[in-house]
């Protein structure tokens, strides 16, 4: 019997999956609206699956997606979601998740992501796969060249951010904590070798990650 824990902020979409779920006949399944429930209930009881709906009022399904592998390595994290995945696919993966769904899926795709994600393995759109691709970019800057690599997400990020939009902004636009933000802001630096946000969207120009009429409406890093 495979245990299932979904976490969604509606409570109808909890009840409404439970019972698609438990016709299988192999899974109990625990639910709960509240993500800071959720963790409380990890504490009590081992899941082989978490379905994790994205965006939360007190906490984004990727964020609690971190909480639960911490005290539970062995579950398999699913996001459950009616947004476009596409652009923070490798978000998601570099997250710990094992997969997602998206909420218009039928009953037997449903079914079938919970039991590919019990056999550690994902199923993956055609549609999805079709669009994912890695930024790669070479700049030669005097002697040394530079191999950059941003993914989608990282991307937008610094689309975002060349929009003028502020750390805190952004972050509640993806589902995100401000301090995850900011810790995915500090890893694009790194990338690009930069120390501010100005210095990135610059970069970024320069190297053609992002269209050269973005310009930084701000130089606000905590919005």
């Amino acid at each position: 019997m495979a245990r299932i824990l979904i976490v969604d902020d509606h409570l109808l979409v909890c009840e409404g999956t439970k019972n698609v779920l438990e016709c299988e006949g192999d899974f109990q399944v625990d639910i709960t609206t509240s993500a800071s429930e959720a963790e409380q209930m990890i504490e009590q009881r081992a899941y082989d699956v978490c379905l994790l709906d994205w965006c939360m009022p007190d906490m984004s399904g990727i964020e609690l997606s971190k909480r639960i592998l911490e005290k539970q390595p062995n579950a398999k994290v699913v996001i459950y979601t009616g947004y476009d995945i596409v652009p923070f696919l490798n978000y998601f993966i570099e997250s710990g998740i094992t997969g997602f769904v998206s909420k218009t899926a039928s009953s037997e795709q449903l079914i079938t992501a919970i039991r590919c994600a019990l056999r550690d393995e994902a199923v993956i759109p055609v549609h999805v796969l079709r669009q994912l691709r890695l930024f790669e970019v070479k700049a030669r800057t005097g002697e040394e060249v530079e191999h950059i690599a941003l993914d989608m997400f990282e991307q937008n990020i610094l689309i975002e951010v060349a929009n003028g939009l502020s750390n805190k902004e952004i972050a509640r636009k993806h589902c995100m904590s401000q301090r995850s933000l900011e810790r995915q802001l500090s890893r694009i630096f790194l990338k690009l070798r930069v120390s501010s946000r100005i210095e990135a969207v610059e970069k970024a120009k320069q190297l053609g990650l992002i269209p050269e009429h973005y310009m930084l409406l701000t130089s606000s890093s905590d919005g």
